[in-house]
């Protein structure tokens, strides 16, 4: 027991006097740390990428609900703009610009009952 805690203090003052030293960053350090020090890289990759194409996803939906919130418009107008064409009163007009020679009947129209 006492060789444990003999061996934990002394690796831990050792420790200290390294980071104190500066020698905490050495070339041995990166060597037995270098799997754990790429994963950390490549998840700080991915982190950076994915934030990225976030990023680039909810710019394209913003673009996509403008372009939505113009079509409707368009669409109103255009079914106003029908809407006005349909019209009795248009329709007569019409006919008598082209010269057509049709008119809108005066009187409603009636059922024709065969007996």
């Amino acid at each position: 027991m006492s060789e444990r805690k003999s061996y934990t203090v002394a690796t831990g003052k050792k420790a200290g006097k390294d980071i104190f030293q500066g020698r905490f960053l050495s070339l041995d350090f990166f060597k037995r740390n270098a799997v754990y020090i790429i994963a950390l890289v490549i998840m700080a990759l991915a982190y950076i990428a994915n934030k990225f194409v976030c990023q680039s996803s909810m710019e394209e939906v913003i673009q996509l609900k403008t372009e939505l919130a113009n079509a409707q418009t368009d669409l109103v107008d255009a079914s106003a703009r029908y809407n006005s064409m349909i019209r009795e009163s248009e329709m007569t007009k019409l006919m008598q610009e082209k010269n057509i020679g049709l008119s809108a009947p005066q009187e409603p129209p009636y059922r024709l009952n065969s007996k």
